[in-house]
Parts: C-alpha cells; structure tokens; sequence
C-alpha cells in the first residue's frame, strides 16, 4: 500500500485543511467548510486503496507495452531507461482520479494533481521510466507565472468576479511536460494557379487585365526537435498554442533541475505521435515552398507531394505552470510555457455583463436612430 502523502485538502473546493482546536474538526482555510477527522481519514483510506489499485494497473500496463518505437521508422536508438545513480532520488505518483502518471525527486511532496486537481496523489514505485535526453528548465517563477494569470483575468471585462474570487491561484503548479523531439528532413514539390492583373482606363472605359500562371516549386527543408507533447492528460491545442520553447536554452537532462517541480510520465508513444510529427513536418515545407511564390495578386494550390526522411528521435522535459480549477461544475485549464510565459486557457463569460454592456451601447443607438427617423418624418 502507498504511503499516504502529507497534507489534507478540502474535498469541496481542494483549498488545504487545519485542525481547529477549538471545533476539533478539520476546516478549509478558503471555504471555510468543516469535517470530521474520522470523515477525513475515511476519504483519504478510499483514496490510496484506488491509487494502489491504479498502481497495479499501470505496471501491468507498462509490462504489457511495447517499448516505445519497436517497428518503427524513427531512430530511437538514444533513448534509456538507465537513470544511474539518480534513480534513489526519484519518486513516481500516481493519480486515482485522471491517471497521472508523475515523477519528481525525494523531496517534493505531491499534495495535488496538476492536471485534474485531485488532492490524492500518493507516492508509487518508480521503475520502467526513460531517461530524458534533454531538458529545458524553468525560467519563470511561481510568482511570475500567479502575476501573468492575474494580468490575463483582468484583461477579460466579461469574466465572472466570482470565478477569479473564488478559483485559488496558489494552487498552480509547475510540471516538466514530456514531448518527442523529431529529426528528419521532408523534400517535396507543389504546383500553384496564379494570376497578375492590372486596371487601366481607355477612353471611357475601366479595363482589368488578368494573367494566369502555373507556377512551380521544389524543395527540401532539414527539420529538428519538431515537438509533439507526449502526455494525454494536457490537450493538445494547449501544448500547440504556448509554442514555440527557444531550444538555445535546452539542456541535457540532469535530476538537478526538477527540484520544486513535477514531471510527467509520457503515455503516448513515438509511433501514436507519428502522425502528428508528419503532419507538422509536412507543414513546415508546405510554407516553406509557398513563402517562396510571390509577385502575384492570387495563389492557389493545385498539387504537390511530399517525402520524409524520419531521422533521430529524442525525448525532453518541457517547462508548463498548470492550474486546474473548477467553477460553476465545470473545468478550466490554464497553461503557461514556463520559458516564455506565453499562456493560454479557456475563460467563462459573465452573460450578465455581456448584455448589460450591450443595453449600455444598443439603448443610446436606438435612440438616436428613433430621433433620426423622426426628424426625417417632419
């Protein structure tokens, strides 16, 4: 059985609990909400039973899997799961709730999930994990990462007062999010209709002349690091949209930049991320060909093929503050790149404000649109 991780959090809104000598009850320092020792002790007995039981599962599932790339393309001949003497060091947890499989050193103690905000997350056995080959650490601190969200609630004049009162940015979490990095080079041709005109007068008469073009491109382009997050649990349009990492920051691996933080574990292996790695690859010489058409008034694509070339494939921790916060029975996650402080996530909408501002601005246009109408009747 797990050993349970230190400090209770509040099951209605996950702010941390303290005993009150004076209810002898556990209370919420946030909703102030109190509960029995005894009811506490009893959630939290439930909670370990089910991350032992997810434990199991993973390892079964971990025993069961194939190593990531086996039939595959990619050369994935660098990656290891040699952690050396550093493996005494680490500690894996496990969430009940989401599946989260996290690692970190001996010292961080995982009181909550990043990604679905579950209190219980309980220490597991840490074996079957590939050593990262790189590393890019965290440039922004917990405080700069809570002052940037700060700023991005405050740009939105529809949110809910009660959503940015009540959600605890605190509670934000700094997590190493794993991601493959892919070598190779994608060679390729396109076709392109393009047209140049030009208007000129005659007489009376306006005149367009239009030319039309087959315009044609070829090319290669030599790709590297092409990131695709590894990690089921972080949407995927999140990971997208704090991009780009600048990698003339990145690092080779070392346990010494993950103290204070956790690390994901990935889930999703170099050939289900495949696809992706393709599609990016395939992309970028897509744009690449096409930036290259130019002096036409229109470009349209009419064909084209493209060849890769799958070369080295590596595996990296890149830095992402998360917070999961739950409001009005639904969730939202922010993500924030950790190197740049690029951030992104959804946000609710006060429909109260939204027409209030809109009566603000429709009632004093009615109403001159009315006096207009009037003056034009007389």
């Amino acid at each position: 059985m797990p050993a349970q991780v230190t400090n209770y959090q509040c099951p209605s809104c996950t702010g941390p609990l303290h005993f009150s000598g004076s209810s002898g009850k556990l209370e919420c320092e946030y909703c102030g909400t109190a509960f029995d020792v005894a009811e506490i002790e009893a959630l939290y007995a439930e909670k370990e039973t089910k991350a032992a039981e997810a434990q199991q599962a993973a390892e079964k599932k971990a025993a069961e899997a194939e190593r990531p790339g086996e039939e595959s393309d990619w050369d994935l001949s660098g990656l290891s799961d040699d952690w050396g003497a550093d493996a005494d060091g680490m500690r894996a947890y496990s969430c009940p709730s989401c599946g989260a499989e996290l690692i970190c050193d001996a010292s961080t103690a995982a009181t909550s999930c990043p990604y679905c905000g579950n209190p219980s997350v309980v220490p597991g056995q840490f074996s079957g994990t590939l050593r990262p080959d790189f590393v890019i650490p965290f440039k922004l601190n917990k405080k700069e990462a809570i002052a940037a969200l700060k700023q991005h609630y405050n740009k939105k004049p529809f949110l809910p007062k009660s959503f940015s009162r009540e959600n605890h940015l605190q509670e934000i979490r700094g997590i190493y999010v794993p991601f493959w990095l892919f070598d190779g080079e994608a060679e390729g041709d396109a076709q392109y209709a393009a047209t140049r005109s030009r208007t000129y007068r005659s007489g009376d008469q306006e005149i367009t002349e239009t030319e039309h073009y087959q315009v044609y491109r070829a090319g290669s382009v030599t790709f590297e690091k092409v990131p695709v997050d590894a990690s089921s649990k972080m949407p995927d349009d999140h990971m997208d949209s704090i991009e780009p990492f600048d990698y003339g920051e990145i690092k080779p691996f070392s346990t010494a930049y993950l103290p204070g933080y956790l690390a994901d574990r990935y889930d999703v292996t170099v050939e289900q991320s495949r696809e992706r790695a393709d599609q990016r690859c395939v992309s970028t010489l897509t744009s690449a060909l096409r930036s290259t058409v130019q002096g036409y008034d229109s470009c349209v694509p009419t064909g084209g093929s493209t060849t890769l070339r799958r070369g080295k494939v590596h595996y990296a921790l890149l830095p992402v503050w998360i917070l999961n916060t739950k409001w009005d029975g639904k969730e939202f996650l922010f993500a924030m790149n950790g190197q740049t402080g690029k951030l992104v996530g959804d946000l609710p909408m006060s429909w109260g404000k939204f027409w209030a501002t809109f009566a603000a601005i429709a009632v004093p246009l009615m109403a001159i649109g009315t006096a207009m109408v009037v003056a034009l009747l007389r």
